[in-house]
């Protein structure tokens, strides 16, 4: 019998990070970052800007066209204040949000949404563990029009603003390829990219592919199991489409790598993978967790930034390029003073064998 697969635990994608490398504002211009490659054979130091030597004729990207809504509401129940993070739309004016001081909203309750004249909602169901279903009501150009006037740039809680977002921040958050509203967090891999980047990998006959994962609240949850597996992620909604799996099968049937911009993308393709190895248009909820002995079918390579400890995303990473080379480049990183999270430096994974 083949033994059976070591335990994880969440103690073992723990390491120390000085908060003085915690990035407070990006890179400008964004191109300007720094990236590392990780490959089987060992780490380069590299910039951003060094990405289209480093792809070749034939690749394809990935990339999440998802926007950023202002998210983060203040809202009142009576007297009571309530901080509300909007995190998936369910239609029809319904939204799954996370709620900080749920405990004091009950079904049926109103709340008001500070700042914007004569925006209510209504709470459906008891509140579980955080979350709770709000009715905004079906009005979703008058909703739209009240987050604009009331809701936050949702930055992540390690990027630190005394007096709430700066001005810039709300471009600053936003990627080159936002257009379709609806997350409330960056896929931020993406923001490192500019139109003279974008031109330069253009010129080395790579071609770009275009999904959307609305990337949610979940993101920014810690992870407090102590075995990873019994983790759940708060589902969140993607789609792609039937030209996108086409454009990106081609390129692979052609000998081309499938280069991810960013962990939502790569979860995106594999929640749309099959068996074979072929992406299949995809449209609706995924909750897919990457886990170390994950066997990747979709991508190649992954240009992705530096992630928190003990969170499902440095977990992603080392599933994609193994744990024992992601720990060993993190600590490269961390001595070369790399700039980690949001907005932070990039790397560049190649996928473990």
């Amino acid at each position: 019998m083949p033994d059976a697969p070591a335990p994880l635990r969440t103690a073992d994608f723990d390491f120390t990070l000085p908060e003085d490398l915690v990035a407070q504002a990006p890179a400008r211009p964004r191109d300007a970052a720094r990236m590392l490659v990780v490959r089987a054979d060992g780490v380069a130091d590299a910039g951003v800007r060094d990405l289209p030597s480093l792809l070749r004729a034939g690749d394809i990207l990935v990339v999440n066209d998802t926007r950023v809504i202002p998210a983060r509401l203040h809202a009142r129940r009576g007297a009571a204040r309530i901080e509300v993070m909007l995190n998936r739309a369910e239609g029809a004016g319904i939204w799954h949000a996370l709620v900080r001081n749920a405990r004091r909203l009950r079904a049926d309750d109103v709340i008001a949404i500070e700042g914007a004249e004569g925006c209510t909602a209504r709470v459906l169901g008891a509140p579980q563990d955080g979350a709770v279903m709000l009715d905004f009501g079906p009005d979703q150009a008058a909703l739209a029009v009240a987050l604009e006037q009331a809701g936050e740039v949702p930055l992540p809680p390690y990027i630190t603003r005394a007096d709430g977002p700066r001005a810039e921040d709300a471009a600053d958050y936003q990627t080159i390829f936002a257009e379709r509203p609806g997350a409330v967090a960056a896929p931020t891999a993406s923001l490192h990219f500019t139109p003279a980047l974008l031109d330069a990998i253009a010129a080395r006959d790579v071609a770009r592919a275009t999904v959307t994962l609305h990337v949610g609240a979940g993101t920014f949850l810690p992870m407090r199991a102590e075995d990873p597996r019994a983790h759940r992620l708060h589902a969140e909604w993607g789609e792609v489409t039937p030209d996108a799996a086409a454009a990106i099968n081609a390129a692979r049937a052609a000998g081309g790598r499938v280069v991810a911009i960013g962990t939502t993308a790569l979860r995106l393709l594999e929640s749309a993978v099959d068996e074979a190895g072929l992406v299949q248009p995809f449209r609706g909820l995924t909750d897919i967790f990457l886990l170390p002995g994950h066997r990747f079918r979709s991508t190649d390579l992954l240009m992705t930034n530096f992630h928190l400890p003990r969170s499902t995303l440095f977990m992603l990473v080392c599933a994609f390029a193994g744990t024992a080379r992601m720990k060993a480049a993190y600590d490269h990183a961390i001595a070369a003073r790399y700039r980690f999270y949001s907005y932070g430096d990039a790397s560049l994974l190649e996928r473990a064998a």
